[in-house]
């Protein structure tokens, strides 16, 4: 097996300095689209007309799945790289170049060298958005005959070489809230003949978190955060509308799955003293990623293969969501995160305008792809 790593890293700076938003893929697409073909493979189109899939290897009972993402984040990158983003206003600022470079690169490789079982790489659309291009991947059927799947995630808070990975729950659900408000308005002189908005939001603000904070189990680190609230124009004035955005997550499969009627009922009722009307518009997010055990295992068994068990770390849970979740509600699978810091700049975090990786760690990406698609066949020091 021969990785190209100048290639590799051509592709992830072409891809950084040209980003897309999600579901607006379109350049992209057709980068990746163009290389498959160009090594003789038969990439799928996807329905929203942006990501594709396609099979390498032979027909086997057993299909593994590897999965990319490529959309971008709207943010002005900062880093003041040779190769920015060139796109006002759009950066990858969460790694998806890295992550689509390195299936890219991976699939290259697998095309010459075929694996012993079929192999499914996926390029998804809009994981940044709610509920996630996952959803569209698993209606579109590029899930059939799949029995177990894999990614990799980008994580600045490891030093290159190091790859992190656990069994269970990896990272968090997420839920989106948008709460509109209603009232009469009216002189801020007189709050009793109306309903004081501004107040009663102050309450929900404060109050939907502790009643989350009572009523749901602390074990499930739960938590809401208001982003955004807009109401009023003068301060002498009780403004008739207002508006409240925020996230709701959760480490709880079970949790995600069963708060929304506890928010709603709680809104209403600390909102009802005020004689402020309300709509809650509650989107619902992706689901806790989920190691499965037996998949966990796999990539252990290529991360040992690729750096070594010495620089196996462990995982714990980000409070951060991931719509990966969503390919495990219908397979097995399993996520891991590969270490991009360079151990001596300072650390960015993810979704943040400077965020940069150290592109050492990209051939460890594809490698860790490449054992798990090779399965017992991949050795260490094979490649490069």
């Amino acid at each position: 097996m021969r990785i190209d790593n100048d290639r590799l890293v051509a592709w992830r700076r072409d891809l950084h300095a040209h980003p897309e938003l999600s579901f607006e893929e379109f350049r992209t697409t057709a980068l990746v689209r163009d290389q498959l073909r160009s090594v003789g493979l038969a990439p799928v189109l996807l329905p929203s007309g942006t990501g594709l899939w396609c099979d390498v290897g032979p027909d086997t009972p057993t299909c593994v799945a590897l999965r990319a993402d490529l959309d971008a984040l709207p943010l002005t990158e900062t880093t003041g790289l040779s190769y920015a983003s060139t796109v006002d206003g759009v950066c990858h600022a969460c790694g998806h170049d890295a992550h689509t470079a390195m299936l890219l690169e991976a699939a290259t490789v697998l095309a010459a060298e075929p694996p012993p079982q079929r192999v499914r790489l996926i390029f998804q659309p809009g994981e940044e958005t709610t509920p996630g291009g996952a959803v569209g991947v698993v209606a579109a059927g590029a899930l059939e005959g799949v029995s177990r799947i894999f990614a990799l995630h980008c994580a600045p808070q490891l030093e290159v070489g190091k790859i992190a990975t656990r069994a269970g729950p990896i990272t968090s659900s997420g839920a989106m809230l948008t709460v509109r408000l209603h009232s009469a308005g009216g002189h801020s002189a007189r709050p009793h003949l109306t309903g004081d908005l501004i107040f009663a939001a102050a309450v929900l603000v404060t109050g939907l978190a502790s009643v989350l904070d009572r009523r749901l189990d602390a074990r499930t680190a739960t938590v809401l955060t208001w982003g955004r609230i807009r109401a009023g124009r003068a301060g002498n004035a009780i403004p008739e509308s207002g508006e409240l955005v925020g996230t709701l997550r959760s480490a709880s499969h079970r949790t995600w799955a069963t708060v929304e009627p506890l928010v709603r009922r709680s809104i209403a009722e600390l909102l009802a003293p005020y004689a402020v009307d309300h709509e809650l518009d509650y989107v619902q997010g992706v689901p806790p990623v989920v190691n499965d055990p037996e998949a966990t295992a796999e990539m252990i068994s290529a991360i040992r293969a690729v750096v070594g068990l010495e620089n196996l770390a462990e995982a714990g849970q980000s409070s951060g969501g991931e719509d990966f979740a969503w390919y495990l509600e219908h397979v097995p699978g399993a996520m891991a995160r590969l270490g991009v810091w360079d151990g001596t700049s300072p650390r960015h975090d993810l979704h943040t305008p400077n965020f940069d990786l150290d592109e050492r760690a990209l051939v460890n990406g594809v490698r860790t792809f490449l054992a798990l698609a090779y399965g017992g066949e991949f050795e260490v020091g094979s490649g490069e």
